[in-house]
């Protein structure tokens, strides 16, 4: 019988308001076991969560909804990787009923997996916009935006003028040779970028660009996004690519080295003349196995409500997904981020383009 086992750098297990998953033995977890040995008459009453999140703030809105409802969460805390890998490997044995991830690229991955199952709802329907969430089928949809953030450039203002860096297309101009520095171009965060660029340029004119962003690096792509603001303030490269909630939590430190890399930088929300800053979602989906599809359901539901919207995108500096909530978040306003123009492209569309993106990514030679 197939075991996964767990530790520390593969999967953790919290709990939530003191439940647990009964039949976990210290390091492995026997398929299909944890629903069998829950109590029956508590079946009704759980929710199994396997979350991407790992934010203080979400503890409490976990536990007001089961205050509230009465459902109880058992959560598996890991990476979308990691998560992604246990659901396949489970199969129809997946205790899980709601999954958490971040990012737009990896919600679609797993659906195309069929790791999801499409729900129909007119509370989500109502609150959440239409491009912040997979494309329609007849049977609903699989899988839902909760939180944005914005892909920004930071750039350094001795070198380089705001008006230089206005677009995303404006990164593959010559002018800005050897300045430019970012992560890896197949990370999530980027890929999602790129293909929305790919979707609004056109296959030719969209590799084109990609093959300028490669002609203007100051160095292979390396790092996480912190390590590109870090970049531009430090004189490595004088412009990079960053999500908002990265800058913000540099703003928000305490630190005086991280103050200070701030203080050097400026941000800039791209094409807000155009077609508007690049969003990205955290988001969630209904389990395709999921044995308990009707809290699940209400469970996605409450993560639209106002008081979930505030814990959910404030928890990680991110901006609530339902329209006509306004942030409260110090750093975000400094950015510009409560008067900032988004794209409005079906991220369920830009999607379809991540595997045609890859390749171009690859043909043009970004790594």
């Amino acid at each position: 019988m197939m075991r996964i086992i767990l530790n520390k750098q593969t999967m953790a297990m919290t709990t939530v308001q003191k439940a647990t998953f009964e039949c976990l033995a210290p390091v492995a977890l026997t398929l299909g076991a944890t629903l069998l040995c829950l109590p029956a008459q508590a079946q009704d009453k759980v929710l199994n969560l396997y979350s991407a999140r790992h934010y203080q703030t979400d503890e409490v809105m976990y536990d007001t909804f089961t205050r509230t409802t009465g459902i109880k969460i058992n959560r598996v805390d890991a990476d979308d990787a990691g998560i992604v890998a246990r659901l396949k490997a489970e199969g129809a044995a997946s205790p899980a009923d709601v999954i958490l991830l971040v990012d737009a690229a990896r919600m679609a991955s797993a659906d195309a997996q069929g790791l999801f199952r499409p729900i129909k709802s007119a509370v989500l329907d109502k609150a959440i916009p239409s491009n912040l969430k997979a494309t329609p089928t007849p049977d609903g949809v699989t899988w839902t935006g909760f939180s944005t953030r914005a892909r920004v450039v930071v750039y350094d203002p001795l070198r380089v003028k705001a008006a230089d860096v206005a677009t995303y297309e404006q990164l593959a101009d010559p002018k800005l040779k050897g300045m430019l520095c970012t992560r890896s171009g197949s990370h999530p965060y980027n890929l999602s970028l790129f293909a929305t660029v790919v979707e609004r340029l056109g296959d030719e004119k969209g590799e084109a660009w990609l093959k300028g962003l490669v002609a203007n690096m100051a160095r292979q792509p390396k790092g996480g996004d912190t390590d590109q603001i870090k970049a531009v303030a430090s004189g490595e490269c004088a412009v990079a690519l960053t999500n908002t909630y990265y800058a913000a939590r540099l703003l928000k430190s305490s630190k005086p080295d991280e103050k200070s890399t701030m203080e050097k930088v400026r941000v800039v929300f791209p094409n807000q003349g155009t077609s508007g800053a690049h969003v990205n979602i955290a988001g969630a989906a209904v389990a395709r196995h999921a044995k308990h599809v009707e809290n699940a359901v209400q469970f996605m539901e409450y993560l639209a409500s106002p008081f979930a919207q505030d814990y959910f995108a404030n928890g990680n500096n991110e901006f609530p997904a339902v329209v006509g909530i306004k942030i409260d978040n110090a750093a975000l306003k400094a950015m510009g981020g409560d008067a900032f123009k988004a794209e409005n492209i079906p991220l369920g569309v830009v999607a379809k383009n991540m595997t045609k993106v890859q390749q171009m990514l690859d043909r043009v030679g970004y790594k």
